[in-house]
């Protein structure tokens, strides 16, 4: 029964599967959570839904202990997911994360076009911004995937857990999944200098340890590209800073600016020419003038006024920009771009 749920709910587009006692089994599709069945799962139900994803033989040997547990999952002839397994109320709920087979291109996801030179930099640190892993997953196995084609590199990806599977094209890619090839994020990107890499991406939101240590890659000459949370251009740098002790933010600020040549910011929202979901996105190339806004540590409305007034030059995006550029395309309706109309 799981299976063929699961199934039905992939074949109508489903980016998201919630399993919870208590509740029937509800899907995201086009960016709303809709009922799937009728019949409400029992507690028992759901922990033997969540044994069934779980492959280690030690966490299940000890599932009583587990509150918060990723893994991926796959099935033949269903797809990849992956899977969230929590605790809510004593009892178990699962989240299924639909990772497509196929990574998206810059071009299908409808990116700047600004978007692939920032991706062929030769070294630096671009910051993919989003709210939650579910907005940028997409984007950054996109930006992975154009490198991969166009360029004779090795690219190197720290995830947890590994969603998309790249295959070596032009370029030789290495996909580590932390605590398992790994111990951490950090740990992996400092070994990962030691492995002749050109590019490194890293698939989860800076903490400080990380961004240290991605700093010094991309300060030795090696292209970073990393995920951090937030809502767009100006909050990612700042959150990036933010995470250094407050008596270290005046250099932290230096050293990632310096070490900064764009940031790309995604607002994921509902198309109007197929079924999905589209990026409309903010773009930031790290130019003379911009640096020196950031490193004077300019606020986040003047950011977005040097955004608004530069746009088309050097590629540059704001929201609205884009968003107006997808609603010529027919990509997204105009209540959807009115939505970006300001800012």
């Amino acid at each position: 029964m799981f299976e063929s749920i699961v199934k039905a709910a992939v074949e109508r587009g489903a980016t998201d599967i919630h399993i919870k006692a208590g509740d029937v089994f509800r899907a995201r599709i086009d960016g709303k959570l809709q009922p799937l069945t009728k019949q409400t799962l029992t507690p028992d139900q759901t922990q033997s839904i969540a044994l069934s994803l779980v492959a280690s033989e030690e966490i299940r040997d000890n599932f009583e202990r587990v509150s918060d547990y990723d893994c991926t999952w796959g099935a033949a002839g269903i797809g990849r997911f992956r899977v969230n397994i929590l605790k809510q109320r004593s009892s178990y709920m699962v989240v299924l994360r639909v990772i497509p087979f196929e990574v998206q291109s810059l071009d299908k996801l409808m990116l700047p076009e600004v978007t692939k030179e920032i991706a062929e930099r030769p070294n630096g640190l671009v910051i993919v911004t989003g709210i939650g892993h579910s907005s940028t997953d997409d984007v950054l196995a996109a930006i992975v995937h154009h490198i991969n084609s166009t360029s004779e590199k090795h690219i190197v990806t720290l995830e947890s857990p590994i969603e998309f599977l790249h295959r070596d094209t032009n370029s030789s890619i290495t996909q580590r999944e932390i605590g398992t090839d790994t111990r951490d994020f950090a740990t992996g990107l400092r070994a990962t200098l030691r492995q002749d890499p050109d590019v490194i991406m890293v698939g989860r939101s800076l903490d400080h340890t990380t961004i240290e240590a991605a700093l010094e890659a991309a300060e030795s000459g090696i292209l970073v590209i990393a995920r951090i949370n937030a809502d767009g251009v100006a909050g990612a740098v700042s959150k990036a800073i933010s995470q250094f002790p407050p008596e270290d933010a005046s250099i932290a600020r230096v050293r990632v600016v310096n070490a900064l040549c764009g940031v790309l910011a995604v607002r994921k929202v509902s198309r109007a020419d197929v079924p999905g979901r589209v990026a409309v996105a903010e773009v930031m190339v790290v130019t003379e003038v911009a640096g020196e806004m950031l490193t004077e540590s300019a606020t986040d409305e003047a950011i977005q006024t040097y955004l608004e007034a530069h746009t088309d030059d050097f590629g540059m995006r704001s929201f609205r920009h884009h968003a107006a550029e997808l609603l010529a395309a027919g990509a997204i309706s105009e209540d959807t771009a009115s939505l970006f109309s300001v800012g």
